[in-house]
């Protein structure tokens, strides 16, 4: 059981602590409720752009990191389709480097023409590195545009296409950060070694003059129910030829939500699942194999991918998978292996428990959810699938015209 304590700033900011007085440390966890999905389809790639913007400088301090590794701690970044999260851990006798910090940047951004221009420029690089120049790295370029038509999860957190950045002005990033980097936008969490009057006392110093904002998002459409079957061939620069199979599941608080992720961790959770033991070491048809869910908050897609050995055609490969995938469809899994699954994931839960940087980012993550409680009912969740559940859950959602297939061939 976590324990934890709630409140919100007038401007809008939620806070949440929870007390460790047996680390000598606090993690801090800022969440905006910004992603990718938030763009407009016409500038992509802002959300994650912004978490590079956003150690380019504030208004009154010039550089981020050096004060946070002066203060003995280390912080870093991440964004996806759904928000953007910012996170620092520093000995607790420091804690109030972090809230000049972060405060500082939620306030005012350095918003020079030389800093937009040395961020784009980086972001750029990543994008022809990680997307463009290496193999199988615009995958969710074709996957995700091939699975959505209308929801804004149709292009992947770096952005559609690279000119969406080069052309981005100081004035289209100013209006995307008072429009999102709100305190009324963010949720802040506290773990470690702070109690609760001290936290409040440092939050409203330095984040209660913070001005709330008008946050206004684009109203993102709903993706229709797929009703056939698609396709999509990419001929590119690949060592391999590969499949991938996308296909539409429930929303992070839907009931079906945890079935799914245990139906992906039967098929390729380790060296003792399905896909492994089967299709790579007795029978040796794919070099790799994997199974897992996109775990967005709305509803998202469930990835089988694979290599096969070149002894095999995709399209032999392709009928193993369906093989395996109607394996569960027809037979429900065992009580042993539903209960061994269990028994990991509880372990995973538990671990995930002992650190205090995975507890900041999961109550954040929670409270985005709507309900920070659920922190505390995940394990029960789980607990509760059935193995009829598992099998009711293939049977519903791994079908072919439910099913966005890409495959890669070499040139």
């Amino acid at each position: 059981m976590i324990h934890y304590e709630r409140f919100v700033l007038e401007n809008g900011l939620r806070v949440i602590l929870h007390e460790d007085q047996s680390s000598p440390l606090v993690a801090v966890n800022i969440l905006y409720q910004v992603g990718s999905k938030d763009e407009d389809p016409d500038k992509t790639g802002f959300a994650h752009l912004f978490e590079h913007l956003m150690f380019g400088g504030s208004k009154n301090i010039e550089d981020f990191d050096d004060p946070i590794q002066l203060a003995g701690g280390e912080n870093n970044a991440f964004t996806n389709s759904d928000i953007t999260n910012y996170y620092d851990t520093v000995p607790a006798e420091n804690i109030e480097t972090v809230f000049w910090l972060e405060s500082d940047r939620m306030n005012q951004l350095d918003f020079s023409q030389k800093s937009l221009d040395t961020q784009k420029k980086v972001v750029l690089e990543e994008f022809k590195e990680t997307c463009l120049n290496r193999p199988y790295g615009d995958v969710w370029h074709h996957l995700s545009a091939l699975a959505y038509k209308e929801h804004s999860y149709q292009w992947p957190t770096i952005g559609k296409v690279p000119e969406h950045i080069e052309n981005a002005s100081l004035e289209d990033v100013e209006k995307f950060f008072y429009n999102f980097y709100r305190p009324n936008n963010a949720i802040m969490v506290l773990s470690g070694n702070i109690n609760l009057a001290r936290a409040k006392e440092l939050t409203q110093k330095w984040f209660g003059d913070i001005p709330r904002g008008e946050t206004v998002r684009h109203e993102i459409p709903v993706e229709k129910e797929q009703t056939e079957y698609r396709y999509k061939e990419v001929k590119n620069n690949i060592p391999l030829q590969s499949v991938y199979m996308g296909f539409h599941m429930p929303d992070r608080l839907h009931l079906d939500y945890a079935a799914c992720d245990m139906l992906s961790d039967i098929y390729a959770n380790g060296k003792s699942s399905r896909f492994y033991c089967r299709l790579c070491k007795d029978e040796q048809i794919f070099s790799s194999v994997d199974a897992y869910i996109t775990g967005s908050t709305e509803p998202g897609l469930f990835i089988l991918e694979g290599k096969p050995m070149e002894n095999y055609s995709l399209e032999e490969a392709v009928s193993y998978l369906w093989r395996e995938v109607e394996d569960i469809q027809q037979n429900a899994v065992s009580d042993r292996e539903l209960q061994k699954l269990k028994n990991k994931l509880e372990s995973s839960l538990a671990y995930a428990e002992v650190n205090i940087l995975n507890k900041a980012m999961n109550l954040a993550y929670f409270e985005n959810l709507g309900d920070v409680s659920m922190i505390n009912t995940q394990a029960e969740a789980y607990n509760k699938v059935t193995a009829e559940d598992i099998k009711r859950v293939a049977n519903k959602y791994l079908v072919r015209s439910n099913c966005s297939e890409l495959r890669y061939f070499p040139n």
